[in-house]
């Protein structure tokens, strides 16, 4: 009785121990087969963590781009209202030089007729003025009437050698001046230092100093002068003209004024 209990028992015990190894192992399998799964979502989670990743850093890039960009419009737009302003003070300047070339030509046509008129008047000035460095001053005068006419000298042009002409004729009313010349006193041709002051008093004195004259503007002849009188005067004039002696009161014939009429 007791054996037939045993063998039951060992049976059971048996059949309970293969049914716990077959549970165990299929345990164990289904512990394999997780460990796989959670492995494989560990590969699959580090590779989303790469995408995401790489997201992340291709959408740092593009804001930097982005930010790089707004930078530079500001710049852009920044330059073009500077340009703007720019072109809107070019146009002000070119509208201005338009209007300054219309009054130029405007000016040239009135200075053509005038500059005419101011070589004509230095034409007369020189003819009625005394007669000093008389080739010089009409070589001077012939140039300036010779570019009057000239097709390739402009206005302007003309104008400033008019100007620069009377300019150098006031300066000879305010230098004392000295030259050879030959002039006729008394119906002879003779060598003489010709002695100007200004315009007051025009004087010469032969080289021997023997003989000494002055110009007269009205009957346009030099006249003889009592040498006794003025021939320490002339010659110390001459002197001075030419620098050989200082500044000094010349006591020299000098023409009245005329009354005016």
């Amino acid at each position: 009785m007791m054996s037939k209990k045993n063998d039951q028992f060992v049976r059971i015990l048996v059949n309970s121990i293969l049914l716990l190894s077959l549970s165990m192992h299929t345990f164990a399998a289904k512990l394999d087969d997780i460990q796989q799964v959670g492995e494989k979502k560990l590969v699959e989670a580090a590779e989303s963590q790469k995408k995401i990743d790489k997201i992340v850093e291709g959408a740092q890039e593009r804001l930097i781009q982005y930010r790089s960009l707004i930078k530079q419009i500001e710049g852009l737009e920044a330059y073009n209202e500077q340009l703007s302003t720019q072109v809107a003070s070019q146009e002000d300047l070119i509208n201005r030089f338009d209007e300054s070339i219309a009054q130029v030509a405007l000016i040239e046509r009135q200075m053509s007729p005038l500059v005419t008129k101011m070589a004509a008047s230095l034409e007369d000035f020189i003819e009625l003025d005394i007669p000093f460095h008389t080739e010089e001053r009409q070589e001077r005068l012939a140039f300036i009437q010779d570019n009057l006419v000239a097709a390739d000298v402009d206005v302007a042009e003309k104008f400033r050698q008019v100007i620069e002409a009377y300019q150098i004729e006031n300066e000879y009313g305010r230098k004392i001046d000295s030259y050879q010349d030959i002039v006729n006193l008394n119906g002879t041709e003779q060598e003489v230092d010709i002695l100007r002051v200004g315009r007051i008093a025009m004087v010469c004195q032969t080289k021997d100093t023997k003989t000494s004259a002055r110009w007269n503007n009205d009957n346009k002849t030099w006249e003889l002068l009592d040498n006794v009188t003025y021939r320490n005067a002339i010659r110390q004039g001459i002197k001075m003209a030419k620098k050989q002696a200082s500044i000094n009161i010349l006591t020299l014939p000098i023409a009245a004024p005329e009354m005016a009429q």
